[in-house]
């Protein structure tokens, strides 16, 4: 079963009456008292957040690649059929566009754009708003691809989040994106 696998790899689950039961330990914990008999000096509580944050990290970008395997598309190429659908019928996006939603060189979305052109998951066209400008547009054999591919990554996170509540896993939501809009803030104010 999928559940299990996954929580499997996680390496500390217990199952009781095939209910998951987090463990009262984890890794994370382990390594902080360590930490925390050695060198009582220092705060530890950002290592108890962001250690997790890291290996959660690990372990969802496993579940994205076995989404992606099992949908024979690449992370890349994920990516770029992903922007596409988001935009809605008729799917279709300029390079740049493309360029600004997946945070790639103009180069690197060429040649990404010419792969998926070659595995027919995209096509380009003349944009008829600008004689010189082309967009990109996803063929149904990409439409088939990505949401194939977003399906089963939703699942498998459902799986991950499983031990959680509703409520939890939105007060989760809420709380790490507060963080990542100030760490965002502290990034940017770092690079002026």
């Amino acid at each position: 079963m999928v559940v299990n696998s996954i929580k499997s790899d996680v390496g500390h689950s217990r199952a009781r009456n095939n209910v998951y039961m987090a463990p009262e330990n984890d890794e994370v914990d382990r390594i902080v008292s360590s930490w925390n008999r050695e060198r009582p000096d220092l705060d530890f509580s950002p290592l108890e957040v962001l250690s997790r944050v890291g290996r959660l990290a690990k372990l969802l970008e496993r579940a994205r690649k076995n989404a992606f395997t099992k949908s024979k598309i690449e992370a890349w190429e994920f990516d770029v059929l992903a922007a596409l659908r988001r935009e809605g019928h008729p799917y279709q996006l300029s390079p740049k566009a493309l360029l600004q939603q997946t945070l790639v060189s103009s180069g690197t979305m060429t040649n990404r754009i010419d792969r998926l052109v070659e595995r027919d998951f995209v096509r380009r066209l003349e944009d008829p708003n600008d004689g010189r400008g082309v967009l990109v547009e996803m063929t149904p054999a990409g439409l088939t691809r990505v949401d194939a591919a977003i399906t089963r990554l939703v699942d498998a996170e459902a799986v991950l989040l499983s031990s959680l509540s509703k409520a939890e896993q939105k007060k989760l939501a809420e709380s790490l994106r507060r963080l990542s809009i100030d760490v965002d803030e502290q990034d940017a104010a770092e690079d002026d």
